[in-house]
Formats: structure tokens, C-alpha cells, sequence
């Protein structure tokens, strides 16, 4: 595994929270696998022994709805991991992956991280903090389904991609701007006006990716609690 891939790996939710020394001896049994834009990484219902994490490119989890649609759950890009859950406890997956560009990804064998945290028991917090930062993140989804404009969700889905703390940030985007408005459950038109609006907020899209001018203005306007004030415990 070359010293990039390894690094952006540990860097992940999955082993972030590791000792180095376990992390490498995780990813030493890990394999990097390629995937051209289309490839299904693992299908709905299919047996779960891995994890994966994301070196470049992105991954879509979808689901087929009764209708013959396909609603999109998740999106994942550089540094994300996804199938902890399933995957450690030798379920199922409930959702099928496809690579939504050209895709390469760390294949982690579940059983690895098992055996792992068996002779290592802080591994164990480590992979409850992940598990957590999961669910927190889905929670969070679904606050923002409830009660926040279009504008403001597509704001938060470039917050989830920057790679600093403040400043200006350049992301990249898929090319499939259908990926983000079914992520965060709109329609294509309207994740268009989305954009539009925060053009107000120094964001620029640019073909695949997005220029923010600064974080913490986008940050603000993300957490506004619909009167045009940002909460309280976002400003102490």
C-alpha cells in the first residue's frame, strides 16, 4: 500500500481514533481495490465482511425503492469510511455501493478488525467513537431534512467535505450533480437554485468543484435557525 494511501486510511473514521501501531497492522491486511465509475462495490443483501475506506473518487449507497426508483443514502469520498456497523457484526449489507466515478478504496476484512480488538481491547473505544460519529452524523441528517432550506442543507454538505477548520477551501464535487440532490433530498432544479443562493455566501461552483471564500461565514449561515440567527451555542 503506497505511504499516501496508508496515511489518508488512518486518517479515516474508522481508525482515526487507533494507535498507529494497530492501525498499520490493520491496513497490513487491508488491499486497495480500483473501480470504474458504475461498478457495484457490494450489493443490497449481500454478506458483509468488509469495511471500506475511500482514497480518491466517490461512492454512492442506494437503495431500490418499491416504485423502481433509486433513492441515494449516502455519499463518500477521500477519507470516508463506511460498513463498520454490518461488517463487525457479521450482518448483511442493507444497501448496495456503486462506484459513482472512478473509485479507489482500502477493502478492510472485518474479520481483521475483529481479531484486532480482541487482543486489543482500546480498539473497541475506538471503533464505539466511530460508530457514534456515524449515528451523530445521521442524526444530524435528519435535524436538517426537518428544518433547514435547501440552501442551508447544501451548505452543510460542503462543510462535511472541507479539509480545514477556517479560511477559504477548495472541494471536489462529483460530476453528477444528481448525487448531491439525492443525497440531501432534492430535486435537481432545485439543488441549482441551492447553489445560486449561496453565491451570497462566497461560494463558487466551478464544473467539479466548489470554492468557499470562507468557512466560517458558510458555517454561520448553515446553523441560522430559520429567523435569520445563529443559535446561541453556535456563537459561544
Amino acid at each position: 500500500m503506497a505511504l499516501s494511501h496508508l496515511n489518508t486510511a488512518k486518517a479515516s473514521l474508522l481508525l482515526s481514533n487507533c494507535p498507529d501501531e494497530v492501525a498499520t497492522k490493520i491496513l497490513k491486511r487491508s488491499s486497495v481495490k480500483r473501480y470504474d465509475r458504475g461498478q457495484v462495490l457490494f450489493s443490497h443483501g449481500e454478506d458483509a465482511h468488509s469495511v471500506y475506506i475511500v482514497i480518491d473518487g466517490w461512492v454512492k449507497l442506494y437503495r431500490i425503492t418499491p416504485n423502481g426508483s433509486e433513492a441515494v443514502v449516502g455519499v463518500f469520498t477521500r477519507g470516508h469510511s463506511f460498513g463498520e456497523a454490518v461488517a463487525l457484526r457479521n450482518d448483511t449489507y442493507p444497501v448496495a455501493a456503486e462506484a459513482a466515478t472512478d473509485v479507489r478504496v482500502v477493502q478492510v476484512p472485518s474479520a481483521e478488525v475483529l481479531n484486532v480488538m480482541r487482543s486489543h481491547p482500546e480498539v473497541c473505544i475506538a471503533i464505539l467513537s466511530s460508530t457514534f460519529a456515524h449515528l451523530h452524523a445521521l442524526v444530524a441528517e435528519v435535524e436538517q431534512l426537518k428544518a433547514r432550506s435547501g440552501a442551508q442543507r447544501v451548505a452543510q454538505f460542503l462543510l462535511s467535505l472541507v479539509t480545514c477548520d477556517e479560511g477559504s477551501c477548495r472541494v471536489m464535487l462529483p460530476y453528477d450533480k444528481i448525487l448531491i440532490a439525492g443525497r440531501i433530498g432534492m430535486k435537481p432544479e432545485s439543488l441549482s437554485r441551492a447553489f445560486a443562493r449561496l453565491k451570497s455566501q462566497g461560494v463558487t461552483i466551478k464544473q467539479n468543484h466548489a470554492e468557499i471564500a470562507c468557512i466560517d461565514t458558510l458555517r454561520d449561515f448553515a446553523d441560522e435557525d430559520g429567523t435569520g440567527e445563529v443559535p446561541r451555542q453556535r456563537m459561544m
